[in-house]
């Protein structure tokens, strides 16, 4: 077997680092689930998802130093990278008889949430975090208009604008457009709120993982790393076409690489998709990515 090169070789101790806390937290949660003590899901996620996650996009949002040239040309790579992974697993779906509604909207929109975002931050600081929450942005936007439509199989697209989440990203859009910013003890407020978010999130995954059920571990796993490579290439190849810098180029290929959302096996379970496929995906595309991300990411350092 061939050595990794001396540059990734030398990046592996700082990326193991960066993902250790990551993955103890997330082991926190699969540990409390195994051992048997109880933990509110719903109630958590709705916390989570209502309030801790809208004030941090909020708070990054309006904080946010990126120069606006660099701002525009993130926000429109990732519309581009979101376009080109949708499309490429529309035609794959086609091609494999996938069920659209159950696989597409899963397959497209990653766990940017409760594993880029802490990746993010913990690899490159505020600045990564503040780049990876206007993906984020992207992606929750898109996420609950497209994404919900195609699970739903339809239904009316405003039905995004009652989402915490969409509204905080487009409340704190405005807020950073016009310049403004709110009063100190509101924005400290504001700040400790959103600073239950990381933790949460990413206990929350492990202990929603400890209870999934997957079905069709086959089919699951080779969707994954399907998934995987492709969604970090479109991703390269959007911060290329953008000329987005170093720093931001490896955000976005962090965050559309990430792996499938519990997000997305809850909403297969609202609206009657294949919850159980889902299931899968969450499962295999996670565990695949323990291994994944930290390469990606020793790479991309």
């Amino acid at each position: 077997m061939n050595e990794l090169p001396g540059e990734i070789a030398a990046a592996i101790p700082a990326v193991a680092a960066i993902v250790a806390p990551v993955l103890a937290l997330a082991a926190t949660g699969w540990l409390w689930v195994r051992a048997g003590w109880d933990y509110p899901l719903a109630f958590v996620t709705r916390l989570a998802m209502t309030l801790a996650l809208p004030c941090l996009i909020f708070t990054a949002l309006v904080r946010t130093q990126v120069e606006p040239a660099a701002l525009a040309a993130l926000t429109l790579a990732s519309l581009a990278a979101y376009g080109g992974v949708l499309a490429a697993f529309w035609a794959i779906g086609a091609a494999l008889g996938l069920d659209r509604r159950t696989f597409l909207p899963a397959l497209a929109f990653g766990n940017t949430g409760n594993l880029g975002l802490p990746l993010a931050l913990f690899a490159f600081g505020e600045t990564g975090l503040q780049l990876a929450v206007v993906v984020f942005a992207v992606m929750v936007v898109l996420s609950f208009t497209a994404g919900v439509w195609l699970v739903a199989g339809g239904g009316p697209p405003g039905r995004a604008l009652r989402e915490p989440l969409v509204a905080a990203t487009l409340l704190g859009a405005l807020f950073l457009w016009r310049g403004w910013d709110l009063p100190a003890p509101a924005m400290a407020t504001l700040d400790l709120l959103g600073q239950l978010a990381i933790p949460l999130m990413l206990i929350t995954l492990g202990v929603a993982v400890a209870r999934l059920r997957p079905a069709g571990i086959g089919r699951s796993l080779a969707l994954s790393v399907l998934k995987l490579v492709l969604c970090t290439a479109v991703a390269w190849a959007a911060a290329s076409a953008f000329g987005l810098g170093p720093t931001a180029s490896a955000v976005l290929v962090v965050q559309i690489g990430t792996p499938v959302a519990v997000t997305s096996y809850m909403l297969a379970l609202k609206y009657g998709a294949d919850a159980e496929a889902v299931a899968g995906l969450v499962v295999t595309s996670t565990l695949l990515s323990v291994a994944a991300l930290p390469l990606i990411l020793a790479v991309l350092i």
